[in-house]
C-alpha cells in the first residue's frame, strides 16, 4: 500500500512540474491513464516480467505482448511528462529522464528488476 501511494504520489509531482507546459487537460489525461495502469505495471514488476531502466522507462524482460503494450503506452506518456520538465527547466527529456530513473530505483519494491548506470540489470535486494 506504501508503495502504491509513493508511486502515485512520485506521478502526481511529476505532473505538477509539467503542468505548466503541457496543456491542463493534456496534464489531467495522462495522469488519468498512468493511475489505471499503475496496478498492472506493479504486477508485471512482481512477476519479473517488466524492469525499470536507467533512461526512466519501463522494459520487458520477457516476451509478454500485454506486459509490452502497458509499456508502450507508459513508456508513451512518461515522454510527454519528461518533455514538459526539460522544457520548463532548460533540460532534455533524456536527461529527465534519467534523474527519474535514480529515483525509481530507490524507490522501487524488493524484487523488481531495475538497470543501474552502467546498463546492468538486477533484482533490488
Amino acid at each position: 500500500m506504501l508503495n502504491k501511494l509513493m508511486k502515485t504520489t512520485a506521478v502526481a509531482l511529476m505532473l505538477a512540474f509539467a503542468g505548466t507546459t503541457l496543456l491542463a487537460d493534456t496534464a489531467a489525461e495522462i495522469k488519468t491513464r498512468m493511475k489505471q495502469r499503475l496496478s498492472k505495471i506493479d504486477s508485471f514488476k512482481d512477476q519479473g516480467v517488466l524492469g525499470e531502466n536507467n533512461q526512466g522507462y519501463l522494459e520487458a524482460r520477457s516476451k509478454n505482448e500485454d506486459a509490452e503494450k502497458v509499456a508502450k503506452e507508459e513508456n508513451d506518456d512518461r515522454k510527454k511528462v519528461y518533455e514538459a520538465i526539460g522544457k520548463k527547466n532548460n533540460s532534455t527529456a533524456e536527461n529527465v529522464g534519467k534523474l527519474r530513473a535514480e529515483k525509481i530505483a530507490e524507490r522501487s519494491a524488493k524484487g523488481h528488476w531495475i538497470q543501474d548506470k552502467e546498463g546492468n540489470w538486477s533484482q533490488k535486494k
